[in-house]
């Protein structure tokens, strides 16, 4: 594939991110009560999303963290969780060419969540030229939706839903329901082997260990299961 050297700028790339944007927000929101719940205050909730930014591994940290799980254990938990996050910028950079701009990668490689990467291929599969500017702005519409849906649901969860028992109730559900579409997500003939062992460690790790290990152990054998049948 040709070098693409110039493309379209920020502006162009914020209007990319808003349907992105659009299904962070909620997830977030639904972040943020939680962490309030957690007895996490207002300000450790956002800079959990400033600083992670990890979507549903803030959701296990949170997990990780009010069980009281060893540092080391959630650490480890949460980079192997993650992990997959250092093969984008590479990927995508083979995808623009060798001289495609690197200067501030740096920096919008901050953003490359799966859904701001998925995006950047599809449109670069489509004929999008590539621009470091577009990239920003696809990162930052992202980011912003994330962040600003952490910190209205930490308000809303500090008592402000007090008033609105349903939708409160209904905010306690968005957690199984995101894991539940993240699988459905990748439920194949071919991937449903690794899904059924990963299930199986996980809950024989949680009866025999805890629910910290259990995780753990369905990660890694859920990984390993995939290696081994590819």
């Amino acid at each position: 594939m040709t070098a693409k050297t110039e493309g379209p700028g920020f502006g162009a790339g914020l209007i990319t991110g808003l349907p992105i944007a659009l299904g962070y927000f909620p997830i977030a929101f639904s972040f943020g009560v939680a962490a309030v719940k957690a007895d996490l205050s207002w300000f450790e909730a956002v800079m959990l999303s400033v600083l992670i930014y990890a979507g549903a591994s803030q959701f296990l940290a949170l997990a990780l963290f009010t069980s009281g799980a060893p540092v080391l254990v959630s650490a480890f938990t949460l980079i192997a969780m993650n992990l997959r996050h250092v093969l984008y910028g590479p990927a995508l950079m083979k995808e623009v060419g060798a001289e495609a701009s690197r200067k501030h990668a740096w920096a919008w490689g901050w953003g490359l969540t799966d859904e701001v990467f998925g995006q950047a291929l599809g449109s670069l599969a489509r004929g999008q030229k590539f621009s470091e500017a577009w990239m920003f702005g696809l990162g930052l519409a992202a980011y912003a939706a994330w962040i600003s849906g952490t910190g209205l649901g930490a308000w809303a969860g500090g008592g402000a839903l007090a008033a609105y028992p349903a939708l409160n109730a209904g905010l306690g559900f968005m957690l199984a329901a995101l894991f539940l579409s993240l699988l459905l997500s990748i439920l194949t003939r071919k991937a449903v082997p690794a899904i059924a062992v990963a299930a199986v460690a996980t809950v024989a790790g949680t009866v025999i260990w805890s629910s910290t290990e259990g995780i753990l152990a369905g990660m890694i054998c859920g990984a390993l299961a995939g290696v081994v049948r590819k």
